[in-house]
C-alpha cells in the first residue's frame, strides 16, 4: 500500500539529508509505529506519505514514494486526500471552521458526500472519540487534548484507507489516549485501515504495533522490524522494556500484562526492600526552604457560563515539584494561566510570592513566575534560534549564552540559524523552556512540558527540574505524562471538573490509581515502586 524506494529528503540550506536511502513497504491493514529521537525525521517521513514533502515543505526528495500506486512526486496532497488522512502535531493549525461539529463535517463536504452520509458519520465519530458533549463548542474553547480528538475525528469522517498521525496522544489524558488507540485498533482490525503513527510515549502504543520503523536521524538508515526486535536495542524505549532489559527477561515484554507474568521472581526479591523504597520516595517531599511560593484560596474561574475552577485551594512551598493531573478539560491549564494573570478570577485569590500577577509589572512578573504554555510558539518571536536565545538573555538579565546552554541540555544539536517554525514540536518546546528557565523564576509553571519530547530529552528535563527544586525553586507542572510525574514529582494534585479530588505524595496518589499509575507500579504492585531507576538502585544496594 505504501512504498518507499531509495528515498532521501534534503531541506533547502541543510548540510545533510534528514532521511537517507529509505526503503520500506507498509501493507494494507497494519498499525506501524514510527519512533526516534526528537528532530530525527519522523515527521518528515510521515509527510512523505501524502505528498506534503516536498510539495508543501520544499526541499528535494529523491527516490520514489507510492501510495496505492500513486507517485507522490506527481500527485500533490489534494490528489491523495481521498486515500490518505493526516493529523499533524498541532491540531489548531489545521482547523478551518469554528465549531466542533462543523470541523468534523468539513472534510466530507470537500469531497462531496451526501448530507445524509455526512450526518451519520459525524454521529459515529462523536461517539467513537467521546466528543458528543462537545459538538456545539467553539474550537478555541477546547483544551489541547479535546482539540486533538477533534482533529483525529475530522480525518476519520472521510474514511481514509491510510491514516497518518503525528503524536496523536501527546495532549491526551491516559483515559482519552486509550480511547483513541482503541478506535485505531478497530479501524485496523475491523476495516483494514493502514495506520502510520509517530509517538514519543511508547508506553502507550508499542504493544499495539504490528511493526516499528526506527528513524535514527542524522541521515542514518531507518531500521524496520517487529516491536520486540526493535526494542531490544532501540535508543528510545518505554519503562516496561527498560525493566525487562534490567531483569534480563526473554522474550522482552512490551505490555504490563506480559511483564507482570515475568515479574514474580523480581517481586519476591524486591519485597524486603519495598518499605525502604517507600521511605526514600516520601523523603523526596523534603522542602528545601519551607518558604511559601504560591497560594491559591477559594479560586473560581469561569469562561462565560462554564466554570473551569470551582473553589480551588492549595499551597506550594519552594523546593517542591508538584504535578497537577486530571483528564482533559479538568482545569489544569486554567489554574496555571491564572497564576500568571492570563485569567481574572471570578472570586478567590491566586498569589505568587505574596502578590497577584496583576500587582506585578512585566519584568517583575517574569522574574517572579514563568509559564511555558501548551503552545510553545506563543513565547517565540525571533526568526532564528540564536536570536531567540540572545533576546532571552537580554530580557531576563542573564549572562550571555545562558539560554543556549539550557537549550543544548534539553535538545542538543539544534542549528543556530534555524527558524523556530522549522523545528519539531519537541524542539520548539525545548526552546520555549530554555527561554523561561533563563530567568530562573522562583516559581516555574509548565503546561504539558513533555509533549513532543523523547525519552532522552525528558531525562534532561527531569534533571533540570530537580536541580531547580534543589536550589529552592517551586515547580508546578500540568501533565498527562504519568511517567514524568512518577520520575520527578514529590507531590501530585488531581483535578476533576475544576475541583481538587486528591492531593498528596506521589507514592500515595499515583500508585493506587489505575489511571495515573506508571508502568513500573502496575508491574510490581502491590509494592510501591515508581521508576526503573528506583528498582535498579534498590537491587544494587541489596547485592
Amino acid at each position: 500500500m505504501i512504498r518507499f524506494e531509495d528515498v532521501s529528503v534534503v531541506y533547502d540550506g541543510a548540510s545533510r539529508p534528514v532521511l537517507s536511502h529509505v526503503n520500506l513497504h507498509v501493507p494494507e491493514g497494519e498499525l506501524v509505529l514510527v519512533v526516534g529521537r526528537t528532530g530525527s525525521g519522523k515527521s518528515t517521513l510521515l509527510r512523505c506519505v501524502n505528498g506534503l514533502v516536498p510539495h508543501f515543505t520544499g526541499g528535494t526528495l529523491s527516490g520514489r514514494v507510492t501510495v496505492e500506486g500513486r507517485d507522490t512526486r506527481t500527485h500533490p496532497p489534494r490528489e491523495l486526500a481521498d486515500i490518505v488522512g493526516i493529523v499533524a502535531q498541532d491540531p489548531l493549525s489545521g482547523f478551518v471552521t469554528d465549531m466542533v461539529e462543523d470541523e468534523l463535517a468539513y472534510g466530507m463536504e470537500s469531497i462531496g458526500l451526501a448530507p445524509a452520509v455526512m450526518r451519520r458519520r459525524v454521529e459515529e465519530t462523536l461517539d467513537l472519540l467521546g466528543l458528543a458533549d462537545l459538538r456545539n463548542r467553539p474550537l478555541l474553547s477546547l483544551s489541547a487534548g479535546q482539540r486533538q480528538r477533534v482533529a483525529i475525528g475530522s480525518v476519520l469522517t472521510t474514511h481514509p484507507r491510510i491514516l497518518v498521525l503525528d503524536e496523536p496522544t501527546s495532549a491526551l489524558d491516559p483515559g482519552a489516549a486509550e480511547e483513541v488507540l482503541a478506535a485505531l485498533q478497530r479501524l485496523v482490525h475491523d476495516l483494514g485501515v493502514t495506520v502510520l503513527l509517530a509517538e514519543h510515549r511508547l508506553e502507550r502504543v508499542v504493544q499495539y504495533a504490528d511493526r516499528v520503523i526506527l528513524v535514527p536521524g542524522a541521515g542514518e538508515p531507518v531500521v524496520v522490524g517487529t516491536p520486540a526486535d526493535i526494542m531490544i536495542s532501540a535508543p528510545v524505549a518505554p519503562p516496561v522494556v527498560e525493566l525487562g532489559r534490567l531483569a534480563g527477561w526473554a522474550p522482552l515484554p512490551l505490555s504490563v500484562r506480559d511483564a507482570r507474568r515475568a515479574a514474580g521472581p523480581m517481586r519476591e526479591r524486591l519485597a524486603p526492600l519495598a518499605d525502604q523504597a517507600a521511605l526514600r520516595a516520601r523523603a523526596a517531599l523534603h522542602v528545601v526552604s519551607g518558604e511559601p511560593a504560591l497560594a491559591v484560596r477559594d479560586l473560581v474561574v469561569r469562561y462565560g457560563p462554564q466554570t473551569a475552577l470551582r473553589g480551588v485551594t492549595l499551597a506550594a512551598d519552594r523546593g517542591e515539584i508538584v504535578a497537577v493531573m486530571g483528564r482533559n478539560g479538568a482545569g489544569k491549564s486554567t489554574l496555571l494561566s491564572t497564576l500568571v494573570g492570563l485569567h481574572v478570577p471570578r472570586s478567590g485569590s491566586a498569589l505568587v510570592g505574596g502578590s497577584t500577577a496583576s500587582q506585578l509589572s512585566g519584568p517583575d512578573l517574569v522574574r517572579r513566575v514563568g509559564l511555558v504554555p501548551q503552545e510553545p510558539t506563543d513565547l517565540l518571536v525571533a526568526d532564528r534560534v540564536d536570536e531567540e536565545c540572545e533576546a532571552s538573555d537580554r530580557d531576563c538579565g542573564a549572562a550571555r549564552g545562558s539560554t543556549r546552554a539550557i537549550l543544548d541540555r534539553l535538545a542538543p544539536g539544534i542549528a543556530a540559524d534555524t527558524h523556530p517554525r522549522d523545528l519539531s514540536e519537541g524542539q520548539r518546546l525545548s526552546l520555549a523552556l530554555a527561554v523561561v528557565l533563563a530567568a530562573e523564576p522562583p516559581v516555574l509553571l509548565l503546561d504539558e512540558p513533555t509533549r513532543g519530547l523523547d525519552y532522552p530529552a525528558k531525562k534532561h528535563l527531569v534533571a533540570t527540574l530537580r536541580d531547580l527544586a534543589a536550589s529552592g525553586h517551586c515547580v508546578m507542572l500540568a501533565t498527562h505524562d504519568v511517567e514524568l510525574a512518577a520520575d520527578v514529582a514529590s507531590r501530585v494534585i488531581v483535578l476533576a471538573d475544576g475541583e481538587i479530588v486528591a492531593d498528596g505524595p506521589a507514592t500515595d496518589v499515583v500508585v493506587g490509581s489505575p489511571m495515573f499509575a506508571p508502568q513500573v507500579s502496575k508491574i510490581l504492585a502491590p509494592q510501591h515502586w515508581l521508576t526503573v531507576a528506583d528498582v535498579a538502585a534498590a537491587l544494587v544496594e541489596a547485592s
